[in-house]
């Protein structure tokens, strides 16, 4: 397996050169197995062509299924197959807005040009608000890349029943300094 830094690590263990490029990506999970979804490894696939030129690929999202071995980002981490640089997993990330402040957070410190995010086509509206919340004011642009996704009306719902919570998850994150599940500071 891929040994990939913690994300909360990732400020003190990575040196990017200026003009870096961060590639995200946010995991998916129904709770249904342990195992790595499809839509997840769909976002893994496009990220793979995302990733051209990237200093470093955050895998983001936590263990949805009580007494999962790994978190979505572990097993991210351990299907990665594309450019070698840097990984950097982000288990703790609960919800998109746990992913945008701790990628954002991540991005300030590392000074970083881009963040990439990668998800599904139906997440892009909703991942696009959070990240460029978190990314305001850091000089970062965002940009956004989508992979196929579920064109199901389940999931549709889900995306447009979230929409309205946005700005209550993001007032909740930043309130909690960056996120609610953050371990303590090493």
């Amino acid at each position: 397996m891929t040994a990939a830094i913690d994300v909360f690590d990732a400020p003190r263990e990575l040196h990017l050169e200026p003009g870096a490029m961060l590639v995200a990506v946010l995991g998916y999970s129904d709770r249904s197995n342990g195992d790595l979804h499809p839509i997840c490894a769909t976002r893994l696939a496009a990220a793979r062509d995302a990733a051209d030129g990237a200093a470093a690929v955050v895998f983001s999202g936590w263990s949805r299924r009580r007494g999962a071995a790994r978190s979505e980002a572990e097993l991210m981490v351990a299907a990665w197959d594309g450019p070698d640089c840097p990984l950097v997993s982000d288990p703790h990330a609960r919800i998109t807005a746990e992913n945008a402040a701790h990628i954002g957070t991540l991005a300030r410190a590392l000074s970083v040009d881009e963040v990439r995010v990668v998800t599904s086509s139906l997440h892009r509206l909703r991942a696009s608000l959070l990240f460029r919340a978190a990314l305001r004011g850091s000089g970062a642009r965002l940009s956004l890349r989508t992979a196929p996704g579920p064109r199901s009306v389940r999931f549709a719902l889900r995306e447009l029943l979230a929409l309205p919570l946005v700005p209550f998850q993001l007032a909740l994150v930043m309130r909690r300094g960056g996120s609610p599940s953050a371990p303590a500071p090493r």
